[in-house]
């Protein structure tokens, strides 16, 4: 059950003061915009900063975010609902939808001369491991192994969105271990596998247009560029450096399930009030069935453990370890912290994140959830990384 009464002027004012913290500390954020919904309503979206650090456009509710990650769930979602209508089995072979997959090895190490030692798997990868990041796909800034890939043998960086970044060896046999990586990417394909069409468009029809999502896509179209976010560098002094030329490939080979679609955060968490009213749009459409949300929140990696992510690319990311000695575990495709967690989140709540500093959660038992969007390198940069659990803290407190 949720609170009794949340009081929507407490959680704006809380929110407004923690944006502003993030955008005139020092160090601090160049920009950022915070929502907050419950099942029913937004309850706050609000803007700080600008877009560029070295420009005067504000940044506003409307700003475009890439969205990195925080695309994952996205994929997920269509997926579910292709189970729902019976035309995906999360346990059947993935290269049942997706061919390419039967030629997928597993990496036994590499050779004194840096060759790949390279073998079939003990069994083949499931649409199940693909969304859990059981299947055996690693990323090469959180993977020793998979960063000698990119730098020794030419295998391409996944931001290059090529069928060859995600055509990389496994880790492991599918089932084994747990490890985050590029399975949401080819998620993605098996949905265009299921359907006979991009990924884009499946979601556009089944999952954008019922929710009112009008500006999230993988094209950066005109009316999204002129409102979007800049990418910005963190040094180690705290500098910031803005990239206005970076940008997700135009027209990529693969749209990535895992990586790839830019948003704002008005669009975003309407989609996790989807989540939070058991898969109901605003306008009363059945997204997902409730049992299907159900499910999706519960365990699905038994006793496989979720575990800490180094940081191989420093340019890229630090360690990564949310709520470092909550246990955790892994849904469809969400982060589940099985304990609570400091900022007041309770356990069995749902979140995610984006490489550029973006971070949500989706609270079912408050039926409360939060987005919090920046674009800065590298992941979990302490000044913006704080400044969100600020936010995700100060909520909390505005409903209790």
């Amino acid at each position: 059950m949720g609170p009794r009464s949340i009081d929507s002027r407490n959680v704006e004012s809380a929110v407004r003061t923690a944006i502003d913290a993030a955008v005139t500390g020092s160090p601090r954020v160049p920009g950022v915009v915070a929502g907050v919904t419950t099942d029913k309503a937004t309850l706050t979206l609000a803007a700080a900063g600008v877009r560029a650090i070295d420009g005067t456009d504000p940044m506003t509710t409307d700003t475009v975010f890439a969205m990195f990650s925080a695309t994952k769930a996205i994929t997920a979602t269509v997926a579910l609902q292709l189970v729902e209508r019976g035309l995906l089995d999360l346990d059947a072979p993935a290269k049942e939808y997706a061919p390419r997959l039967r030629d997928i090895q597993v990496l036994d190490g590499f050779a004194d001369d840096g060759s790949l030692r390279l073998r079939p798997p003990a069994s083949d990868v499931t649409m199940r491991q693909l969304l859990t990041h059981t299947a055996g796909f690693g990323y090469d800034f959180f993977n020793q192994d998979y960063r000698r890939l990119t730098r020794d043998h030419g295998v391409p960086a996944v931001i290059s969105a090529t069928i060859e970044s995600i055509s990389t060896p496994l880790l492991f046999d599918p089932g084994t271990r747990w490890e985050y990586g590029s399975s949401m990417d080819w998620a993605g394909r098996v949905i265009e596998g299921v359907t006979g069409h991009r990924l884009g468009d499946v979601m556009s029809e089944h999952l954008f247009s019922p929710l009112g999502m009008s500006d999230t896509s993988f094209d950066l179209t005109d009316d999204l560029a002129r409102r979007r976010a800049v990418l910005h560098h963190r040094a180690p002094d705290d500098s910031l450096s803005p990239n206005h030329k970076w940008k997700m490939p135009d027209d990529p080979e693969v749209q990535m399930g895992g990586q790839g679609l830019y948003s704002t955060v008005r669009d975003y968490i309407a989609f996790i009030r989807m989540w939070l009213n058991d898969g109901l749009s605003d306008s009363g459409e059945q997204i997902l069935r409730p049992e299907t949300i159900v499910e999706a929140g519960r365990n699905q990696i038994g006793d496989l453990t979720v575990t800490k992510l180094p940081g191989v690319i420093p340019a890229l990311s630090h360690d990564v370890d949310f709520f470092p000695g909550v246990p955790k575990s892994w849904g469809l495709s969400f982060l589940i912290n099985d304990e609570d967690a400091p900022t007041g989140r309770p356990a069995g709540s749902l979140s995610w994140a984006g490489l550029a500093n973006l971070y949500y959660w989706i609270d079912r038992r408050t039926k409360i959830g939060g987005f919090w969007a920046t674009q800065i390198f590298p992941f979990v940069d302490p000044t913006a990384y704080d400044a969100y659990l600020d936010f995700e803290t100060v909520v909390y407190r505005a409903i209790d």
